[in-house]
């Protein structure tokens, strides 16, 4: 399903995205991230070891929601599925987020942490404003 053409914006704007994943407990875990999105997938990228990370590599059903910075009641929902994982283009990815979303040119990336990009579906779409 795809994204309403007037909500792609909030892919241009530094809108936070609330990524949404579930425990091996089965609860929800819900942790702000930044977002790109490729025309197909959107992209979420976390370092390798963090619970979203685990969550999203075990059960890959997840949810996203993208708040407009300008117009708290303009929203975008999403749930959709997990269907890569890769750590190729990880530090790359991650600086171009670092530029969107801070103005800087490169990710602090602290010794030995690896970056990963999750491509995530989008299997159904509300939203809202």
């Amino acid at each position: 399903m795809p994204i309403p053409q007037e909500y792609l914006d909030l892919f241009e704007k530094k809108a936070f995205a609330h990524l949404a994943t579930i425990m091996a407990d089965g609860t929800p875990q819900v942790t702000p991230v930044w977002i790109d999105f490729d025309g197909e997938y959107l992209l979420v990228n976390s370092a390798k070891g963090r619970v979203k990370d685990r969550n999203m590599e075990q059960r890959p059903h997840v949810a996203v929601d993208i708040i407009d910075p300008d117009n708290p009641y303009r929203y975008v929902a999403i749930r959709g599925r997990v269907v890569e994982i890769t750590e190729e283009g990880g530090r790359e990815h991650i600086d171009k987020l670092e530029f969107k979303y801070r103005g800087k040119p490169r990710y602090d990336l602290p010794e030995g942490m690896v970056r990963r990009i999750y491509k995530i579906t989008v299997d159904k779409v509300e939203t809202h404003g």
